[in-house]
């Protein structure tokens, strides 16, 4: 019970930490549950900054772990996020966000006021350093020219000495500022006694710097009068603004999560005892309480409706293509949206409780989890690493015995001939290069890592409502009632329509949209007193006083009728009679099939994964030739088949768009989200269709090998300049001017090979 206290004295020097240990505030970022001793267990995300490498994510579990009562901390360097579960009893947020700090990083609470903060402080830094080695880059080249071009005795020594002095000024806000990244990350690598890819990289701007420094104000001492700053600082500008880069891509995708956890509201409008109405957070909401929604807005919680009838989207949460029927006693799902009337709804769960944060929550978890490729990667960074520094000090070593004046440079000219400068472009280039290339083509890669695992994809998962099928609806067939003839079937079909304008519902745009420029009947139908009934359909009286309805067959007919099972179907007669039934079927995508069969053509399997009924599911099958298709799928259920997929050894892909299709796309290995799907879609899928061409899926597929294809040119061509360079550098026949400028021009021929696939 000493933990409590000890974080009790920190916070108390630090009050910003202590509102992190308020239940209100824990609210935002913290689930409770029940362990297995039956105690109460909190898991509570937090996002981080100061992270460059996988390396970092080793070192923050770690320091989370030595926190007396962390049960569990799982750390993901590419969300710069980390899930922590924790005993409330042992220990409080404040001292885990504190050990973070003393770890070398900065944590705060996943919510949207305090991260968006800590993003404009880190980018407002990664920028002003970016700008500061690129700035001091160009002005040393400046001067490290004439020394280069000038032809032995054309230059006087004063003017030499004056240019390399010129050069070390410039190169001081390089080292101090600007690469002291890569020096806090190589400290914080040997201070925990691990190695990461800074080590390597702050080992050589420190020899590098060191040794050129002792060559610009002793020229005829050990180091002797040669000087790399120009090396330095280009290698330096190099490294920043790959991860320049690569961090604004991470910021990206956080604030586009922190929009669309905006679809909860804010507040709610609780009924009082007097029946009055009083404007409260969503967080001051408890079981039991009467909440009225108004038409249009979110349902805060999950509840009951206990007033009134309406109809309820759920289209992004449950993959439903159509407005549900809501009745008193109906559940209601907090985060789907009331598009009937106003109701009262009774509150029986709350914040984490809700069906909508969990499957936020379900994403999450998804996105902490590191994949293989990853894991793969790290076991092989490390013995890479110490082979360059071994090679570095038994070069040193060796050359020390044979020729001291000369070690030193033999050492440097090692670390930047093996840096791996050209090894690390080798992907980036080309799969930055790939991603303008699919830009154009309609896909808008959100992850450049996804193009691996895209390569190499032969299962697809895709869903069906707003991503095979279009959000309108199309009229299959009109249906009549024995007893109507064909003169009688224009006319009542016509009357159909004009009532139909008279509502919003998907199925009576679907039946205005068949008029195409008829012309109308006179005086709009003659239709008066025309009414919506939520989840029934639309009456009427006609010029006759005699009332007719269109919506549900039964309701027309006031008798139990056979709807059509999971058929799109609205009746339309006078009240008692159906005389004609409208059926109606989703209205595929233009290239739906097409980009289907050229999948299978690329040796893709695809499978059709939805929420929807199975009735409307297996006809959409059918119709694209789809051999696999799950019907009713939950989001645990989409889940749950990705990761049997990928047991089996299958790299998946997903195309999704609801909010429910967000926590499958965090576990696929690459996923897809239509342009206009739901945010917290598009906020976790790899790459995005903003043009809803189907077809740019097979595009992507192709561009994505060609793209490995690049990539494996570009590694084995910078593998061979390590052999070839290597000894030559061991060897003593590689100056450091010479190892930088093969180094550069290995760069640049990786680069320049990679822009072929922005062509």
């Amino acid at each position: 019970m000493n933990a409590p206290t000890a974080t009790l004295d920190t916070t108390a020097r630090q009050p910003e930490l202590a509102v992190l240990d308020d239940p209100q505030e824990q609210q935002r970022f913290t689930r409770w549950r029940e362990g297995r001793d039956g105690q109460r267990v909190g898991e509570s995300v937090l996002r981080l900054s100061g992270m460059y490498c996988a390396a970092c994510a080793d070192t923050i579990e770690q320091a989370l772990m030595d926190v007396p009562g962390v049960q569990s901390a799982r750390v993901s360097a590419s969300a710069e996020r980390a899930r922590i579960e924790w005993d409330p009893s042992r220990t409080r947020v404040a001292e885990m966000v504190q050990a973070i700090r003393r770890a070398g990083y900065d944590a705060v609470p996943d919510a949207a006021a305090p991260a968006r903060a800590l993003r404009q402080a880190e980018n407002r830094q990664a920028v002003w350093r970016l700008f500061v080695a690129w700035f001091c880059m160009m002005q040393v080249m400046m001067m490290a020219w004439p020394i280069y071009v000038a032809k032995p005795g054309e230059m006087a020594p004063d003017l030499w000495q004056l240019l390399n002095w010129g050069s070390w000024v410039l190169s001081v806000p390089v080292v101090w500022w600007s690469a002291a990244p890569f020096l806090k990350g190589a400290w914080r690598s040997l201070r925990t006694r691990r190695i990461g890819m800074d080590v390597p990289v702050a080992l050589g701007v420190i020899v590098t710097f060191v040794a050129s420094s002792g060559a610009t104000f002793d020229p005829g001492g050990i180091f002797g009068r040669e000087v790399y700053f120009d090396s330095l600082t280009m290698f330096v500008s190099f490294l920043l603004a790959g991860r320049f880069l690569e961090m604004r891509a991470r910021h990206r995708v956080a604030a586009a999560l922190e929009e669309a956890l905006a679809r909860m509201p804010q507040t709610a409008q609780r009924v009082r005892a007097d029946g009055s109405l009083e404007a409260v957070s969503v967080h001051a909401l408890r079981p039991d309480d009467v909440v009225q929604v108004a038409l249009g807005e979110s349902y805060p919680a999950d509840g009951e409706l206990i007033e009134g009838q309406t109809q309820s989207d759920e289209s992004l949460l449950s993959g439903e293509s159509r407005p549900v029927s809501r009745q008193c006693g109906d559940a209601l799902v907090g985060g789907a949206v009331n598009v009937g009337a106003p109701v009262r709804m009774r509150v029986q769960r709350v914040g984490a409780d809700t069906r909508y944060e969990r499957i936020v929550a379900l994403m999450q978890q998804a996105l902490t989890e590191r994949p293989s490729l990853a894991r793969s990667a790290d076991r092989w960074a490390r013995p890479f690493l110490w082979a360059v520094l071994v090679l570095a000090v038994g070069a040193a070593l060796a050359w020390s015995l044979v020729d001291p004046s000369r070690a030193v440079w033999v050492a440097v000219s090692v670390l930047i001939v093996t840096c791996p400068c050209a090894l690390s472009l080798a992907a980036p280039s080309a799969l930055v290069a790939a991603a303008g290339g699919l830009a154009r083509r309609g896909v808008l890669l959100q992850r450049l890592d996804a193009l691996e695992a895209l390569a190499r994809v032969r299962r697809l998962f895709i869903d069906k409502t707003g991503t095979l099928t279009e959000d309108s609806l199309a009229l299959r067939e009109v249906q009549r009632a024995a007893g109507v003839a064909d003169a009688e079937l224009e006319a009542l079909r016509l009357r159909a329509v004009v009532l139909a304008r008279w509502s919003r519902h998907p199925l009576s745009r679907a039946l205005v949209q068949t008029l195409d420029g008829e012309e109308a009947v006179p005086g709009e139908g003659g239709w008066t007193q025309v009414r919506e009934q939520p989840g029934q359909g639309l009456s009427a009286l006609d010029a006759q006083g005699r009332e007719w309805r269109l919506g549900r067959a039964s309701w027309v007919a006031e008798a139990p009728v056979a709807d059509g099972g999971d058929a799109l179907q609205a009746a339309f007669g006078p009240r008692g009679q159906v005389l004609l039934t409208f059926c109606f079927e989703e209205r595929l995508r233009e290239d739906a099939a097409a980009a289907m069969a050229a999948l299978r053509a690329a040796g893709i399997e695809p499978a059709l994964l939805s929420g929807d009924a199975p009735a409307r599911v297996q006809r959409v099958a059918q119709r694209l030739e789809l051999p696999v298709a799950q019907a009713g799928a939950t989001p645990e259920r989409k889940l749950e088949a990705v990761r049997e997929a990928q047991a089996r050894g299958e790299v998946v892909a997903m195309v999704g768009d609801g909010v429910n299709d967000a926590p499958v796309l965090a576990q696929a290995d690459v996923s897809f989200a239509m342009g206009d799907g739901a945010l917290v879609a598009r906020v976790h899928a790899d790459a995005i269709l903003p043009s809803q061409r189907l077809q740019a899926l097979a595009d992507a597929r192709s561009i994505a090998a060609k793209a490995m294809g690049v990539v494996r040119q570009n590694i084995a061509w910078a593998a061979l300049y390590n052999l070839a360079c290597i000894p030559l550098a061991l060897a003593g026949w590689l100056p450091p001017w010479a190892a930088g400028l093969g180094m550069a021009t290995s760069s640049l021929l990786v680069v320049g090979n990679s822009l072929r696939l922005a062509r």
